[in-house]
């Protein structure tokens, strides 16, 4: 695997435990608030495989689980890579945007993965401006649908950023995934590797407008953080 970056320990990427996060390069989607935009077509500097898993090695007691985020992990065959993880003895968590739906539903029957997180762009009329390329919805769809169906812990997430995300979207959103376990919205945060200019967040009030508009489909929506 091409493994652009570590972050050794996070009490926040992995609900309920202490995990690490591992970043994946690579990605079929260019959203222009990616906050990992350095990695979307690789990394110059990678973490070699080998030190990853000396690294897990030695934290075996001192963490629970180990998130698996990107861009986009299941861009590539990531089964074997998971399974060395899971074969001593962690957790593992999966980050993806939901545009792999048979890759997903395999690694969940294969019992590579514990939890999901789904990022939701924005409403499903407007994935392809958020994504920055040609999207298949019904893809999309498909992983969503997997994940409602409760097979799995998950979390549908948003990152809101202005002015690409409009108060309408959030009803559509708040229809598309009714019912849904789990759903937060975060705030875009800016970075020098964020590959469009002109982006920025929202105030706290209008976080708290969008989570209103997706309540009443959504009761358990939240704002991460509050």
């Amino acid at each position: 695997m091409h493994i652009a970056g570590l972050q050794k320990t996070t009490l926040l990427d992995f609900p309920g435990k202490v995990a690490c996060t591992v970043f994946l390069a690579g990605c079929n989607f260019r959203c222009p608030f990616c906050q990992n935009a350095e990695i979307l077509g690789g990394c110059p500097e990678e973490v070699p495989e080998e030190e990853f898993f000396s690294f897990l090695e030695k934290r075996k007691g001192l963490l629970d689980g180990v998130c698996v985020s990107g861009g986009e992990p299941l861009c590539g065959d990531v089964a074997p890579f998971l399974a060395r993880i899971k074969a001593l003895g962690y957790a593992v968590k999966l980050d993806t945007n939901g545009s792999f739906p048979e890759r997903l539903k395999a690694l969940a029957a294969e019992g590579l993965i514990d939890a999901v997180a789904m990022d939701i762009k924005s409403s499903p009329d407007r994935y392809a401006v958020l994504t920055g390329v040609p999207c298949d919805m019904k893809k999309i769809r498909e992983s969503a649908e997997f994940l409602l169906g409760g097979a799995l812990p998950y979390e549908f997430r948003t990152t809101c950023v202005a002015p690409l995300h409009r108060p309408e979207d959030f009803v559509r959103i708040g229809k598309w995934l009714a019912g849904a376990k789990a759903y937060f919205l975060q705030n875009f945060r800016p970075g020098e590797h964020v590959p469009a200019e002109g982006l920025s967040p929202f105030s706290p009030a209008e976080l708290a407008a969008f989570k209103q508009l997706l309540l009443p489909y959504i009761p358990n929506a939240k704002i991460r953080g509050e």
